[in-house]
């Protein structure tokens, strides 16, 4: 097998092998530029994969290519400077510059490059985002292109022999969010299973994870397996996308719908992000789905999240989506507020009911998950018995944390035993990281 090395601004390197026609991309770090980005003033900008087409553009030459993306899927193609007057004394004026990107949706973007697109493929919420969580997608056609939308949440989640037919290569753009319930990994699973069923090679074109590197929350329980958790990693993974898919391969996770029983290998192309570690601030310049609107809402969606298997609202249904918590059972709470329905969120939890709660939309960034908050909305709701329901399960990956919490345990004594659990995952994560963890 034959290596080609591509050294990147001494910052990251690519290994790529070539066989069928494409490449497993995969980079290392240079240890004395990492050591000189450990400063909180470092200032970089960074590239995502599909913002580095001069690599992956030359893999899709006279390809017949499909993609799995949606409205994340971005390139910058250019930036404009804006400048703005401000009084500064009684008579000094000062003028502030600030630059302000360009996106291009990839898809416009490949057109433009004469790439031989055939199909768009959309997972959870549609090709454009605005459908609402668990909402079934229908297959359709985009109506700027002209090009076939297949959606993968709708009849089927995987795609099917027919819907890849004719598909030479595919590309998966999609930006996560870092959490084993956020679905986008899900997909990612089930399209690298149809590519190694159907030997079509898969380029990633990575993202960094808004949450870093932080690994947090209980470990899933293989029998508690669902399209919200389908692999034994915490809540958590402090991954990107691209780093996933390599651990998706490495530990053989794909299983042929043959039922043979031999593990799959996907051939795997990664464009990693340039001039990115996992000590960055990272602002995801488009909502990733209908409910996460900013980066508070990011930053707390794997601690509120767990309120979907519970008949308390996490704010669907107001403008504070994720930012919120409340419900008509809950006492000793003063913020009051009425989910309606809104775009995506077209019946609500606790639809058109007083609820009460807490706002937390001014809540200093969490590194991790926290627990705060649903053990207190349990702690004072006057419907225990009804507090839960069977999705919570799914969504805690194990039938451990619910018990936890009815047994009136703290989120320390919880949290005491997911040790064993994500030290275990650490170890194994450490053999498919791109960018460094700080």
């Amino acid at each position: 097998m034959k290596s080609i090395i591509l050294f990147k601004n001494t910052f990251l390197f690519l290994f790529v092998t070539a066989f069928t026609g494409l490449s497993f991309v995969c980079n290392a770090q240079s240890k004395s530029k990492v050591e000189s980005q450990k400063s909180k003033d470092y200032q970089v900008e960074i590239q995502t994969g599909a913002d580095q087409p001069e690599i992956y553009l030359p893999l899709l030459k006279d390809k017949k290519v499909g993609i799995l993306t949606n409205q994340t899927g971005i390139i910058k193609v250019g930036e404009v400077t804006q400048g703005t007057e401000i009084q500064s004394g009684r008579t000094r004026k000062k003028e502030i510059r600030s630059t302000n990107p360009i996106y291009s949706n990839i898809i416009d973007y490949l057109i433009e490059q004469k790439i031989n697109l055939k199909k768009i493929y959309a997972p959870e919420h549609g090709f454009r985002g605005t459908a609402d969580a668990g909402e079934l997608i229908k297959d359709g056609k985009d109506t700027k292109t002209g090009l076939p939308i297949i959606s993968l949440y709708g009849n089927n989640k995987k795609p099917t022999k027919e819907q890849l037919a004719g598909i030479d290569v595919m590309i998966f753009d999609l930006q996560d969010v870092g959490a084993r319930f956020y679905t986008y990994i899900s997909s990612l699973h089930y399209l690298m299973e149809a590519c190694a069923e159907n030997n079509i090679p898969l380029i990633v074109l990575d993202r960094p994870n808004p949450k870093g590197a932080t690994v947090d929350g209980p470990v899933l329980e293989m029998k508690n397996k669902s399209f919200v958790g389908m692999h034994p990693i915490p809540v958590l993974h402090g991954m990107t996308i691209g780093e996933y898919a390599q651990m998706i391969n490495g530990e053989k996770w794909l299983n042929p719908s043959t039922g043979s029983g031999q593990a799959l290998q996907c051939k795997l192309t990664i464009i990693p992000c340039k001039n990115y570690n996992k000590s960055m601030h990272y602002s995801l310049p488009v909502k990733p789905s209908p409910n996460l609107p900013n980066d508070t809402a990011i930053n707390l969606y794997t601690s509120l999240c767990f309120f979907e298997g519970t008949n308390v609202s996490m704010g669907r249904g107001t403008e504070k989506q994720f930012q919120i918590y409340g419900s008509p059972f809950l006492k000793n709470m003063d913020f009051t507020f009425t989910p309606k329905p809104n775009d995506g969120a077209k019946d609500p939890v606790n639809n058109g009911k007083l609820c009460y709660g807490e706002d937390i939309s001014t809540h200093k960034a969490i590194d991790g998950l926290s627990l705060e908050w649903l053990l207190k909305a349990y702690k004072n709701t006057d419907s225990k018995e009804k507090f839960f329901n069977n999705f919570f399960i799914k969504l805690a990956g194990t039938d451990k944390l619910q018990k936890q919490i009815e047994k009136g345990l703290t989120e320390k004594e919880i949290r005491e035993t997911w040790k064993t659990g994500i030290e275990d995952f650490k170890n194994t994560r450490k053999k498919y990281l791109l960018y460094t963890d700080f």
